[in-house]
């Protein structure tokens, strides 16, 4: 006797259909994007050092908890409950917050610190640009995420 499966509670995606819907596969690009930034502040050179360590702080959490939520949908957790649906908009709201305060903060400094247009200055630049792209997946998904949750309800 065959085990019937087991009806889902929460209207995101589980296992490999989390790598074909949207918006669940703007997390690849919030993930490449969030590690761009945190690898391009971490080799740049530090003109504010309180500025770098939360434009870190942001970048590395987000990585983490972004790389943490998709491993954990992949693996059907939000199946368990219908909260989770509630923690992905959460989740994706405080996370453009963060990347748009830690972007903006990005293009200040890097504005401060255009003394010349050496590696150092490209790769500041490079960060806000990529700061400023994970910012806009963060709020496009969290935007879903949003409708999601309301037209679940």
């Amino acid at each position: 006797m065959s085990a019937a499966p087991a009806s889902s509670t929460s209207p995101i995606p589980s296992g490999t259909k989390v790598c074909t819907t949207f918006p669940e596969i703007l997390m690849f690009g919030e993930f490449v994007f969030g590690g761009l930034v945190w690898i391009l502040v971490a080799s740049a050179r530090v003109s504010f050092a309180a500025d770098q360590g939360w434009v870190m702080f942001v970048s590395v959490f987000c990585f983490v908890i972004t790389t943490l939520l998709l491993i954990l949908y992949l693996a059907g957790v939000q199946n368990s409950s219908s909260a989770w649906t509630a923690v992905d908009v959460f989740y994706h709201f405080i996370a453009a917050v963060f990347y748009l305060s830690i972007a903006v903060l990005e293009a200040s400094d890097t504005r401060f610190f255009s003394v010349g247009l050496g590696k150092a200055h490209r790769i500041n630049i490079a960060a806000t640009v990529f700061a400023f792209l994970a910012t806009l997946l963060y709020t496009i998904h969290g935007t879903l995420s949003i409708l999601r949750w309301k037209s679940s309800s």
